[in-house]
């Protein structure tokens, strides 16, 4: 696809006024490692990104250095953005990354506290910071030191083990201001992971990396994110989960059930009829909107409050249960 079909200025809607996009980017084919992925370097006209005011997300702004994924998951909420830039969110979305290349930069000249008054931003509310890229480009880890260098508060959603590159630079940001972390572990299922997120770290790795931050001291909980009908629901599986977390010194342990909104919905029921077809009918009937009824959502919240407080009860706990995050999604 040549750089003149792709689509850098949107207008009425809500991506244009939370990022205001890019110039037309250069591109650059992946090597060695990154071997299968394309990057599209763009200037980023702002960085902090402010969220629409109808949005019921427990925070006001977002940084998110790139968009598009490499980690590949068939239920990612945020594919549908690689729409507005023209690209294919079935395909394009996986593998190619648009980079902020100048997003530290930017970052820089939007703090000072003319411009800024310091409020909480959130990372990971729209592709992984740590996702592949991040150990090419390293935004992220300018982020983080910007942030802590300005005293900001922060917290980041990821499933990148590659956060525990960083772990000095938390640390060091954690004495200065109010750092927050929060692992995505919907299932420790090999067959099920391997399946809905082949770009990913082996979830046993990310408990790792949950346990390694807690002890240093970077409060980091998790998401038992998202949990699929069928598929990772299962109380032995839950509970897999659950006791690892627990076992890992998460201080928040929290389950969300897959949701599905347009775009997202017919990509993931595409994956599901080749992958499970005998779900499809199940999904047809959890998913006449975005979101499953409120007796299924109740019945997972409430099993999996049930485990914590079991496990928690069990090991002896290490911290307050609880059961919100500031990532829980809309």
């Amino acid at each position: 696809m040549a750089a003149r079909d792709l689509r850098w200025k949107v207008d009425g809607n809500e991506e244009a006024t939370q990022q205001a996009l890019f110039d037309v980017p250069e591109r650059e084919i992946g090597t060695g490692e990154f071997r299968g992925l394309e990057f599209l370097h763009v200037r980023a006209r702002t960085i902090i990104n402010k969220v629409d005011a109808r949005s019921p997300v427990p925070f006001q702004y977002t940084i998110n250095a790139y968009r598009g994924c490499s980690h590949a998951c068939a239920y990612c909420f945020a594919r549908p953005t690689h729409e507005y830039l023209n690209l294919d969110p079935a395909t394009d979305f996986d593998r190619v990354i648009v980079v902020k290349v100048n997003a530290v930069e930017k970052l820089r000249a939007e703090l000072p506290p003319r411009r800024w008054r310091g409020e909480h931003i959130a990372m990971g509310t729209n592709t992984d910071p740590y996702q592949r890229a991040e150990g090419k480009y390293r935004l992220t880890q300018g982020i983080i030191e910007v942030l802590g260098e300005a005293r900001n508060p922060f917290s980041i959603l990821t499933k990148g083990t590659l956060v525990l590159r960083d772990l000095d630079r938390l640390v060091d940001a954690a004495r200065r201001t109010t750092v927050e972390l929060c692992f995505s572990i919907g299932t420790l299922d090999e067959d099920v992971w391997r399946a809905a997120e082949p770009g990913t770290p082996h979830p046993r790795k990310r408990v790792e990396a949950v346990a390694r931050l807690n002890e240093a001291g970077i409060p980091c909980g998790v998401l038992v994110a998202p949990i699929l009908p069928g598929l990772s629901d299962r109380r032995e599986q839950l509970d897999e989960v659950v006791r690892a977390c627990v076992d890992a010194g998460a201080p928040s342990i929290s389950p969300v059930l897959l949701h599905l909104r347009p775009g997202v919905k017919e990509h993931y029921l595409g994956w599901l009829s080749d992958a499970h077809p005998e779900l499809l009918e199940r999904h047809r009937r959890l998913y006449p909107g975005s979101y499953a009824p409120a007796r299924e959502r109740d019945r997972v919240t409430q099993l999996v409050r049930d485990l914590v407080a079991h496990h928690r009860t069990a090991s002896g706990p290490t911290a307050s249960p609880r059961l919100s995050s500031r990532f829980d999604p809309a």
